[in-house]
């Protein structure tokens, strides 16, 4: 007896009911690393680990910046509070990032891909070391091992805080000493905050590699948090085709790095070159020289800056009032005073309390440092005035008001 189904068909009825297709799924080869990648197996004394190596020219740019300059690495290295990198050959220097199977840290956290490139000559070179297992770790490590050993310091972008001591805690759970452990260390990221924090919203690498150094990443990229599950899946699967875009974006990475040291090298070494195009970032590096002790040249470059037509009516008179506590900290009290008047007029209260700190303290002009506090108190009294900052300086200013009205009746 026919079935309904076969009665619906003979009516024309389609029942959407198909016969599934057969699947192909990859075989666990048909895909190793070393077919989707042009490397190399390098033997170690702890095995074999798989390696991409690529070389730049110096003369390469990384979007606008060359990878290699001349600029000398004084400030940079005086800056990091460490002097001697500034006696270090370019060459003796590694860049280093690492993508990881997780940001936690820890034993359980392994770097399955570490890219390092470092200057030989002409030539930049990078190398990928990828860890095909986590059985191959020591394969790994060992490679890198002999990668910096010509190195005395490193590169990094945040590597104090994660890339450099989850390497160093691979190596001791590997038994042997990190490589790098005692090397000099510039982490461009602490620097990258302290240069554009007021311009950038985002100091990320990728966001400076945009705003600062003009590149343009391609399609291949993928997104730092897609990384590790990408790895787990090449673990899982052994189709390394999805890892393209993983050394891609490493490989950036690295040679973005060493853009990046010589454009902030650059900008330090001489900044009133014409170099730095904004104005902020001009502000930047004289607040960062007046932090190392060199107030001439924190004054000349404020100065310029100051003249810039690019700044923002805040930014301009933050570092009005930073230029004048550098001219008080000189002694050169007529510029201070001169930016304080000009402060004052715009209501800033710092500058009348200044004026007035002069006028009595030194001039003993109580008149005249009274009348700088009355009008003080007359700001920060109107109602439009915030209530934070008014409490904030109204104690002082009553405070300073009665002492010299004290003073004044003393000299009746």
């Amino acid at each position: 007896m026919p079935s309904l189904a076969d009665k619906l068909k003979s009516l024309g009825v389609d029942l959407g009911i198909k016969e599934p297709s057969p699947k192909t799924t990859p075989r666990r080869d048909d895909y190793p690393i070393e077919g989707v990648l042009a490397g190399k197996w390098q033997s170690t004394p702890q095995g074999e680990t798989f390696v991409v190596e690529a070389r730049y020219q110096a003369d390469f740019r990384q979007g606008s910046v060359p990878l290699r300059g001349d600029a000398p690495l004084e400030i940079i290295a005086a800056w990091a509070r460490q002097p001697g990198l500034a006696d270090l050959d370019l060459e003796q220097f590694v860049f280093i990032d690492t993508e990881t199977t997780g940001l936690a840290g820890g034993t359980g956290t392994y770097t399955f891909l570490i890219g390092a490139g470092r200057f030989e000559g002409d030539e930049f070179h990078l190398c990928q070391f990828f860890l095909r297992d986590p059985g191959e770790e020591t394969a790994q490590l060992a490679a890198l091992e002999q990668f910096v050993a010509p190195c005395e310091a490193i590169v990094s972008f945040n590597g104090k805080a994660f890339d450099i001591p989850l390497l160093n805690s691979r190596y001791i759970i590997n038994g042997w000493p990190p490589p790098l452990k005692d090397a000099g260390h510039l982490d461009l990221l602490h620097l990258a905050r302290r240069l554009w924090r007021a311009r950038l919203p985002s100091r990320a690498l990728g966001d400076l590699e945009a705003r600062i150094l003009g590149v343009t990443r391609s399609q291949q990229d993928v997104p730092g948090w897609m990384i590790a599950d990408l790895y787990f899946d090449y673990l899982h699967t052994g189709d390394a085709r999805p890892l393209l875009g993983v050394f891609y974006h490493n490989e950036i990475d690295v040679v973005s790095l060493a853009a990046l040291l010589n454009h902030m090298s650059m900008l330090l070494a001489n900044p009133l070159s014409g170099s730095v195009e904004h104005g902020l970032d001009l502000i930047a590096i004289g607040k960062l020289y007046a932090d190392l002790g060199s107030v001439d040249t924190a004054i000349e470059i404020y100065t310029h800056g100051l003249i810039r037509d690019d700044l923002p009516h805040e930014a301009y008179w933050k570092a009005v009032e930073q230029l004048s506590f550098l001219h008080k900290k000189r002694g050169d009290v007529d510029q201070a005073m001169e930016l304080w008047q000009q402060a004052a007029a715009e209501g800033l209260i710092f500058a009348h309390i200044e004026l007035a700190k002069v006028l009595e303290h030194k001039r003993r002009d109580f008149a005249e440092a009274s009348r700088w506090t009355r009008q003080a108190i007359e700001i920060v009294s109107a109602s439009e005035y915030p209530d934070f900052e008014r409490g904030q300086w109204l104690p002082e200013l009553e405070y300073r008001l009665a002492r010299l009205e004290r003073k004044m009746t003393k000299d009746l």
